[in-house]
Formats: C-alpha cells, sequence, structure tokens
C-alpha cells in the first residue's frame, strides 16, 4: 500500500511540475552502483551492483530545476567473518544483495549548460528481504531506507553522463539496535533523453 501511494504521488508530482516547467524531459540511465553496507556485521569494502531507471528533467529556469527519478538499484554485501558475534544466529562470510525501488528527487543547479550539480533527498522501497543473513531464515532488513545524494551531471545534449555519492540515514537493521547498519556508497551512470 505504502509503495503505490509514494509512487502516485511521485507520477502526479512530475506531472503537475512539468506543466509549469520551461525545459521537460523524459530519459532512460543505467550505470554502476559502488556500495556497502556501513556496520561491524559487514564485510568494509565496497561492491559493485547495478541501476537502471528513467528520469525527468523539470527546468524552471536555465540555470535551476529538478530531477526526479525511478531507478532499480542494487547493493551487494557480504558478513564478515565474525557476523555470528555480533548477531547471533547470523552467518559469517556470506554474499547477498537487496534490490531496491529507489526515488531520488534532485536539485539542479547549471553554473554552465554543460554541468549539473546535484543534491537532494533519495526514499528506496527494499523488493527483497534477503533470508539467507540467518540460520532460521528471519528478515534481518527494514523495508526502506532515507538517504541524502550529492553530485555532478555532465549534459551534452541529450546524452547525459554523471557521478553521485549517496549516504544513508537510517538504520535498516530490523533485528536490533545493537549494531546499526547504513548503506553508503557512489553511483556512476549514463543516460540519454527521448522526450
Amino acid at each position: 500500500m505504502k509503495k503505490s501511494i509514494i509512487l502516485t504521488f511521485a507520477l502526479v508530482t512530475v506531472i503537475i511540475m512539468g506543466s509549469y516547467a520551461q525545459g521537460f524531459h523524459i530519459g532512460v540511465k543505467g550505470g554502476a552502483n559502488i556500495v556497502k553496507l556501513d556496520g561491524q556485521s559487514f564485510d568494509q569494502q565496497f561492491k559493485f551492483g547495478y541501476v537502471l531507471g528513467g528520469f525527468a528533467e523539470i527546468n524552471f529556469t536555465k540555470k535551476w530545476g529538478i530531477q526526479p527519478e525511478l531507478l532499480f538499484s542494487q547493493t551487494n554485501y557480504r558478513t564478515a567473518d565474525n557476523a555470528s558475534a555480533v548477531i547471533p544466529g547470523g552467518i559469517n562470510d556470506v554474499k547477498g544483495s537487496l534490490n531496491y525501488l529507489s526515488i531520488p528527487l534532485l536539485l539542479n543547479f547549471r553554473p554552465v549548460k554543460l554541468i549539473s550539480l546535484q543534491a537532494g533527498p533519495q526514499f528506496a522501497i527494499l523488493l527483497n528481504n534477503h533470508n539467507n543473513l540467518f540460520q532460521n531464515g528471519q528478515n534481518a532488513f527494514k523495508n526502506g531506507d532515507f538517504s541524502l545524494l550529492g553530485g555532478v551531471q555532465l549534459n551534452l545534449g541529450g546524452f547525459k553522463a554523471g557521478a553521485r555519492y549517496f549516504a544513508g540515514l537510517n538504520n535498516i537493521n530490523d533485528i536490533d539496535t545493537n549494531d546499526k547498519w547504513k548503506n553508503q556508497g557512489f553511483q556512476i551512470y549514463i543516460g540519454i533523453s527521448i522526450i
């Protein structure tokens, strides 16, 4: 229910804002997530995943606009060698992945036509609750995440290329509060405006 409300709200917002904007574009993008899960239970090395989805550019002036996005985003992780000591019943040295439906809402500032500086919040809905973290198969991760993003994007006509950093603000550990788990990482992408 929450997922459909968020998606409906995001779609209505994009349509309304697009109708008042000076420039409105829709496109697709894809790239790599380079992410780690912070917390004593996890290996602290960055892992590669992928990101795919769409974006809208809504420009209010030549310099200012917003860029809402709807992305399928993968976070890969590996538990630490001593995960069972941190979380009773946890499995040591196991690989897993979390798949999120991410909704960034970025403020765009273009100091020059070629470059956009971006910052804003990102809301994420967990699509799979990976069950191989514990011997009993219990769910370990919360159903959502909230992050802040910042980055830069190159605008070469309809072609886009960019990099951004994101940091999770809430604890996604759904087991206890002894070990706080947070997503953080980088995203590198390319995209193209189709409208």
